[in-house]
């Protein structure tokens, strides 16, 4: 990323999904800011996104899409708080060297998880920033639907939702059909998205779902990039 005035550049957390879209839409619209850059955090070894399962090659082309640079913090699987804020560390010490001052999150309404935040990246010297905080969930919904953007679920948790949600479109259908214990954001972990496009997209991210996987609490997708012939094939 370019260099900003001290303390003026803003990053954002990103997963993929679409809270972080939300908050690049948010932010965008509705304030004078400018994201300058997406930081992922992917579990080692696999390099997929934490809880989304979603691969780091389509949040690469995600990023290239949006016009963003991307930075990348690898944990190990089941990291523990220590390390998941020695890694963030390391990772933020170069963006703040930049002019960051500040990073953005898309937490909605979980306030164990939003103090974890500010205490963790107040004691590093960035101002956090929740654009989304406290907003009615049904609204959000509605406005990611009705602004245009496409998503699919990546994962969902089998103690809250079906594991027949997994692999569908985040649409009217869907929200229509989501029981009513599990928030339309998905807020408390029921489930996770990867956005394939939108108003703020260059170009779609062409990705095909293959069969779903996990025996364990976490039910995923798999997806992955489609190929120019395929995207070719399905033109004609």
């Amino acid at each position: 990323m370019a260099s900003s005035p001290s303390g003026d550049g803003l990053v954002l957390m990103w997963s993929g999904g679409k809270d972080a879209i939300l908050t690049l839409d948010v932010v965008h619209s509705q304030s004078p800011r400018r994201v300058d850059a997406l930081l992922t955090t992917v579990v080692e070894e696999v390099e997929t996104v934490t809880m989304h399962g979603t691969p780091l090659a389509l949040i690469e082309r995600q990023a290239a899409a949006l016009d963003l640079p991307l930075h990348v913090m690898r944990v190990p699987p089941n990291a523990s708080n220590a390390t998941y804020e020695e890694r963030l560390e390391r990772a933020l010490g170069p963006l703040l060297a930049d002019g960051v001052g500040m990073v953005a999150a898309g937490d909605l309404f979980l306030e164990d998880v939003k103090a974890y935040r500010e205490r963790v990246l107040n004691t590093m010297g960035v101002k956090p920033l929740f654009p989304l905080w406290k907003r009615d969930t049904s609204w959000l919904a509605r406005r990611f639907i009705e602004r245009g953007y496409r998503a699919v679920i990546t994962s969902v948790d089998q103690t809250q939702l079906h594991s027949d949600f997994v692999g569908r479109s985040y649409d009217s259908s869907f929200l229509e059909e989501l029981p009513e214990s599990v928030d339309p954001c998905g807020e408390h972990g029921a489930f996770h998205t990867f956005v394939v496009d939108g108003p703020s997209f260059e170009a779609p991210v062409p990705i095909e779902a293959e069969e779903p996987y996990g025996e364990g609490r976490m039910r995923y997708v798999q997806l992955r990039e489609r190929g120019e012939d395929e995207q070719e094939d399905e033109r004609r």
